[in-house]
């Protein structure tokens, strides 16, 4: 039995990763923006262990969220899922950065940097990071005009580098990335195509399956199955300059 802590759960892909890992078993540990969402996710599933509360989007907030992890005790894995979408218009956080990035990104770094390592990390990327770059350069939208689906693409291909650099970094940690689909979610839209009864099994899979092909770390995976991911995701050099990025930015060093 694996201790799980999902991060974005409180709807969508997130809470139905943490269902199906109570169906199995597992102890599982949602996390809501605020108090309303947090409520919904107990409503929805009252077998979870607890619910930690905090938005995301600060790096106050992801340092919080982070620390109230902590709080609770060792876990097994992380499922890195919470995310905005990329029909959200642009606004600056409260840091004054973009919030896509903030969120994404950013807090993904914070929360794999300051949560208690556990045995495996799983990161939720998109198909749409295939198409992208990851403009490291320009990671703040300084220089470019601000555009919602290259924002989101981009802080995918950030999620993948992150899920590849800690493989590299931490041989004890199996770390991986996922593309669950295009799917009927708040964030995918009601048109999606792909089907949401596969979109949350992967990263149930590479959370807690003691399948051996399920215990491996570097890979990129849609519904079960390796798939090449954007060969800038691979890219060490890129990998190091994000991880250098997000101390900079967040002052929170990944030892």
């Amino acid at each position: 039995m694996a201790r799980v802590f999902i991060s974005g759960s409180s709807t969508g892909l997130g809470l139905m990763a943490g269902q199906l890992l109570v169906e199995q078993r597992h102890r599982v540990v949602l996390h809501a923006r605020n108090g309303k969402r947090a409520n919904d996710a107990r409503r929805a599933l009252p077998r979870t262990e607890e619910v930690v509360t905090g938005d995301l989007e600060t790096i106050a907030g992801a340092k919080d969220v982070a620390a109230k992890v902590n709080g609770l005790g060792r876990f097994d894995a992380v499922i890195h899922n919470a995310a905005v979408g990329y029909r959200e218009p642009h606004h600056p956080t409260a840091d004054g950065l973009p919030h896509v990035f903030s969120i994404n990104t950013l807090a993904a770094y914070i929360l794999t940097a300051l949560i208690e390592r556990p045995k495996r990390l799983v990161y939720l990327s998109s198909g749409m990071h295939q198409h992208a770059d990851a403009n490291l350069d320009d990671i703040l939208w300084r220089k470019r005009r601000c555009n919602g689906s290259t924002a989101y693409a981009e802080s995918k291909l950030h999620d993948a580098m992150l899920a590849f650099a800690v493989a590299r970094r931490w041989p004890d940690v199996l770390s991986n990335a996922v593309e669950p689909g295009w799917v009927a979610t708040r964030m995918g839209g009601p048109g999606a195509p792909d089907d949401i009864d596969q979109a949350h099994l992967t990263q149930a899979w590479l959370a807690a399956s003691d399948d051996p092909a399920a215990r491996t770390t570097g890979g990129y995976f849609y519904h079960l199955k390796p798939r090449h991911p954007n060969p800038q995701a691979s890219d060490i050099a890129f990998q190091d300059r994000l991880l250098t990025i997000c101390e900079e930015i967040s002052a929170v060093d990944m030892a």
